[in-house]
């Protein structure tokens, strides 16, 4: 099942009288349980088609689907909607709310979602010892290191089940043992949950932990390369 699908999707930003295409004619088919690198240099515009895929900006031309809906068109509040129920995010900075703890940035989307408490706790805990964190439930981010706040974002980022989980550069800040265990937390994740994710890098220590390699070059795919089949969907 498609999780992802893009139709000649094109980006186009304009600042005055000039304009800078991001995307063109982009059209791309994502599978459930995939772990799909987009890859290319500064510019090449993988960012740009991740916020497409996570709504948070529209295209100027062509068709995005999520989970078979059609987002293209959608006002802010339909696809912020759409982002709370389908859609994790990982970002290169980690953007946790400073003055919450670990349990309490994981619980932030059960919260949003009006999940009762007692689920929440269940929850938070459940994804805290996933990631190896429940020693460090009531740290603030200011009392973790890099490697242990992006395991808390990727807790967050999985605490309301979504079917998509989108991570820009996720290792970007991170030196090479810490983003080393960061792409093995998120590839076993994938594995045992079977959500989707698709994540933005040009670290080829990063790429190598990829299933499939989607390369972008001004705005164009360059090249899709299915390096394993997707996880099993549990």
């Amino acid at each position: 099942m498609e999780v992802v699908k893009t139709e000649n999707v094109s980006r186009i930003y304009k600042v005055g009288e000039v304009e800078t295409i991001a995307l063109r004619d982009v059209s791309l088919s994502i599978e459930n349980g995939e772990f799909t690198a987009l890859i290319g240099p500064s510019g090449s515009g993988k960012t740009t088609l991740l916020q497409l895929l996570g709504c948070l900006d529209q295209p100027t031309s062509g068709r995005v689907w999520i989970n078979g809906q059609d987002v293209s068109r959608l006002n802010r509040n339909q696809r912020a909607d759409v982002r709370r129920g389908t859609i994790g995010f990982i970002f290169q900075f980690f953007a946790l709310i400073p003055t919450l703890t670990a349990y309490e940035n994981v619980e932030m989307p059960l919260l949003l979602n009006g999940h009762a408490p007692s689920q929440r706790r269940e929850r938070v805990m459940q994804l805290l010892e996933a990631v190896g964190l429940t020693d460090r439930a009531n740290n603030r981010p200011d009392q973790l290191s890099g490697g242990q706040q992006q395991r808390v974002a990727i807790a967050r980022a999985l605490a309301p089940n979504p079917s998509l989980i989108l991570a820009d550069e996720p290792t970007a800040n991170l030196d090479t043992p810490n983003g080393k265990q960061i792409m093995e937390i998120m590839e076993r994740l994938n594995r045992e949950t079977g959500v989707t994710f698709v994540f933005a890098t040009h670290d080829p220590r990063v790429i190598q932990f990829a299933r499939r390699v989607v390369a972008l070059s001004d705005g164009l795919i360059s090249s899709d390369t299915v390096i394993e089949q997707a996880a099993p969907v549990v």
